[in-house]
């Protein structure tokens, strides 16, 4: 059996970037009824150094999709609630988060997006938020702009998510099709890979 201890502060650690990328080390031991525990704050001896890993890949990828279930719940209301007032499924939501920021609350990117679904200043000034960071405006925000995204591209989901990645304008300009930018031809499977996870997950 596993057990996440000390994963949301392991989570929403504001990330630090060191020439282009930030790592954390993670450390993890198994008690004596078997359970497993997982942090980046060691502050048991028993703890042992597990590995270090890009804080810009989302840690999930290194820990399963398990290890920020504990994130995961503290939103989900949230979610629930931005889902349903714009009509979207609520795992499609969950699988932006955890491609965008792992659940980070206070993720900020070099490029300037910030919070949970990582809004872009101009997006976040779009739909009024006054604090990016504070995570029901994020994503009361993220998904009313995917939800614009959505009826923009008649529902079609790669195209709502390439313009979610690199901005409507440039799926238009390249024929309303993915914009050969490798981040997002990276972004879109990524995506639905966790959308299909969180749906089989339910």
């Amino acid at each position: 059996m596993f057990k996440y201890f000390a994963i949301i502060a392991f989570i929403s650690i504001m990330p630090v970037y060191t020439a282009g990328v930030a790592y954390a080390d993670i450390y993890s031991y198994t008690d004596e009824d078997g359970s497993t525990h997982f942090s980046n704050i060691p502050n048991d001896p028993r703890f042992k150094f597990l590995l270090k890993t890009p804080q810009t890949e989302p840690l999930r990828t290194a820990l399963g999709i398990n290890s920020y279930t504990a994130n995961q719940r503290l939103y989900s209301p949230m979610v629930d609630e931005a889902a349903k007032s714009n009509q979207i499924e609520s795992a499609l939501l969950h699988a932006v988060i955890s491609a965008e920021s792992g659940y980070n609350a206070q993720a900020k990117s070099p490029k300037g997006a910030m919070g949970l679904m990582q809004l872009m200043p101009a997006t976040a000034k779009q739909y009024g938020i006054s604090n990016p960071y504070d995570p029901a405006q994020n994503i009361q925000a993220g998904t009313q702009y995917l939800r614009d995204l959505m009826q923009l591209f008649n529902n079609d989901l790669h195209l709502t998510l390439a313009a979610y990645n690199a901005g409507q304008n440039a799926v238009i300009r390249n024929g309303n099709q993915i914009p050969p930018y490798p981040e997002t031809i990276k972004y879109v499977p990524k995506v639905l890979k966790f959308y299909d996870a969180l749906r089989n997950h339910h």
